[in-house]
């Protein structure tokens, strides 16, 4: 099982993950992990942070000469505005004074702040916020470059694009693969040059008005072989993990597969996609794919395709009605830096959600203590698989 525990708060020292279950000898890219982190940092609309911040790994286990040793990985984030919070955010018993400084007591409405002040009952909601805040999936792009290193050895890969920022978006066609080759030259990773321009317009108008804005992404995995999940117990449904998945990233509200929210507007006839048949064709194919590459939680070789939902963020600068949490007095919800808009940040991290999910539910179902191991168990399946499909009875006498 690939499994992962990030630690580390948003003005701590670091952030931490650790990577448990991966074979021996995948080939760890530092540079492609800090291209990933490069790409989370990024995006029209992302505020004051990311210019102080260049974020660089450092390997602290499981890694020697390049590969891992089969043994847990461990990476570490530093975070270069803790110089500015040693004080605030130091382990150490402070003074009242170092206390109350940048003490927030007013909760941010869509935020975890007061859900999380009940919870722990705090009045100080800078325990709340450190830790939820969304720095924390800079660990987890980390460990999903590890993941997208299991993926690329097996054939796949994850992409991610924005489909919406507000109310600028994509027409309701799929968008091709091949066209999001260039989607990194888009400041909103928009595949449509026109349609990004009124992302970026609609960005400046929230700006200037203190809001801030929400939108869609979408995230694609290519080259997957049939049979990963299960159909046999609900925790095992690949469309369930990646949905759990996708809907862990801060500010996601909802996801959906495939053709997703259409279904239910759309009759079967039009909805579900036809199985055909046709050795010019490759053999077996569909002629569309609304499904999402999905059927009763398993991969069925086609495109697997998920949308999130990613909510306005709640840090806003002009400020929405909340109380003080020691006085119970009206005042208006606290505010530090702040971004306008991390839906196109919000897809990156989606990508490396989906890539953790799926190498799991690859190392699953084909093992092996070693990539080498792993990969002729995967081989051997791909070859039985197609000698399956290809298989036709004796002519009848």
């Amino acid at each position: 099982m690939l499994r992962y525990l990030t630690a580390g708060e948003s003005h701590g020292p670091a952030l931490t993950v650790v990577v448990d279950g991966l074979p021996a000898a995948v080939p760890v890219d530092l540079d492609a992990m800090a291209f990933d982190l490069k790409r989370r940092q990024g995006g029209y609309g992302r505020g004051g942070r990311m210019k102080i911040e260049s974020d660089s790994v450092e390997v602290l286990s499981g890694v020697r000469h390049g590969r891992t040793l089969g043994s847990p990985v461990t990476l570490q984030i530093r975070n270069k505005d803790f110089e500015n919070w040693r004080d605030v955010m130091s382990p150490a018993p402070q003074p009242p004074a170092a206390t109350r400084r940048r003490a927030l007591k007013h909760p941010r409405p869509g935020h975890a702040d007061l859900a999380g002040a009940m919870k722990f009952l705090t009045d100080d909601l800078r325990n709340v916020l450190e830790r939820a805040s969304a720095r924390e999936t800079t660990a987890r792009v980390a460990a999903g470059a590890l993941a997208k290193a299991v993926l690329r050895a097996s054939g796949a890969e994850v992409r991610s694009h924005v489909l919406r920022i507000g109310d600028a978006a994509l027409g309701s066609e799929p968008v091709s693969w091949e066209t999001l080759d260039d989607v990194e030259s888009s400041s909103v990773r928009c595949v449509d040059g026109a349609v990004s321009g009124a992302m970026v317009a609609a960005i400046d108008q929230a700006k200037r008005h203190g809001d801030s804005l929400g939108g869609v992404f979408e995230v694609i995995a290519r080259g997957l072989p049939p049979g990963l999940g299960s159909f046999s117990q609900w925790d095992r449904r690949l469309d369930g993990r990646i949905a759990q998945a996708l809907m862990s990233i801060h500010a996601v509200k909802a996801v959906s597969l495939g053709a997703g929210f259409e279904a239910g507007a759309t009759p079967g006839a039009r909805f579900h996609d036809e199985i055909l048949y046709d050795d010019s064709h490759g053999g077996l194919h569909r002629g569309s794919n609304r499904a999402g590459g999905l059927e009763g939680g398993v991969t069925n070789g086609e495109e697997l395709r998920a949308q999130a939902v990613v909510k306005p963020i709640p840090t806003l600068l002009m400020g929405l009605r909340s109380i003080d949490m020691r006085t119970k007095e009206p005042r208006t919800a606290s505010v530090e830096r702040s971004d306008t808009c991390v839906v196109p940040a919000a897809g990156v991290v989606g990508e490396a959600m989906l890539s953790l999910v799926l190498a799991d539910s690859l190392l699953e179902k084909f093992g092996g203590d070693s990539l080498d191991e792993y990969l002729d168990h995967l081989e051997a399946t791909r070859t039985r698989t197609r000698e399956f499909l290809a298989r036709r009875p004796p002519a009848e006498e």
